[in-house]
């Protein structure tokens, strides 16, 4: 490796560190559905989001809850310290359309018509309120 690449990998991985969040590919359900999920919880603050996506009636809030707890261990991981202070939220949130299973049905005089089973991506951000505040 060069060492321009070198210099702009370090870079990267530097900038990474204080980046804490958590990635689920190929979940098994429309990217529309996952984002009404999604908009429920962005900006709002971590146990205050746990508590809806675990009382939410929405299928797609349970891997969007395993997803967030898993944001906050690594958060809880990097920086050695636990959430229950209060001051972790949500900061973003994305839900990206992954691989589509194509699939014929059955339909009358001989015709097949098409089924697009959807999965998505999420990725959750972290991040605490403290630091947002000294960057402006």
């Amino acid at each position: 490796m060069g060492a321009r690449k070198r210099l702009s990998a370090e870079k990267r991985k530097e900038a990474k560190k204080t980046v804490y969040f958590a990635k689920m590919n190929d979940v098994p359900t429309s990217p529309r559905k996952m984002r009404l999920v999604a908009d429920m919880i962005r900006g709002v603050e971590v146990n205050k989001a746990l508590g809806m996506l675990h009382f939410s009636t929405k299928e797609a809030s349970v891997k969007m809850e395993k997803v967030l707890k898993s944001a906050i261990a690594n958060w809880e991981q990097k920086t050695e310290q636990k959430a229950e202070n209060g001051n972790l939220y949500v900061s973003g949130v994305y839900v990206d359309s992954a691989r589509m299973l194509k699939r014929l049905r059955t339909a009358p005089q001989g015709r097949g018509y098409r089924i697009r089973k959807r999965s998505n991506h999420i990725t959750v951000f972290v991040d605490t309120k403290n630091t947002n505040d000294n960057k402006d």
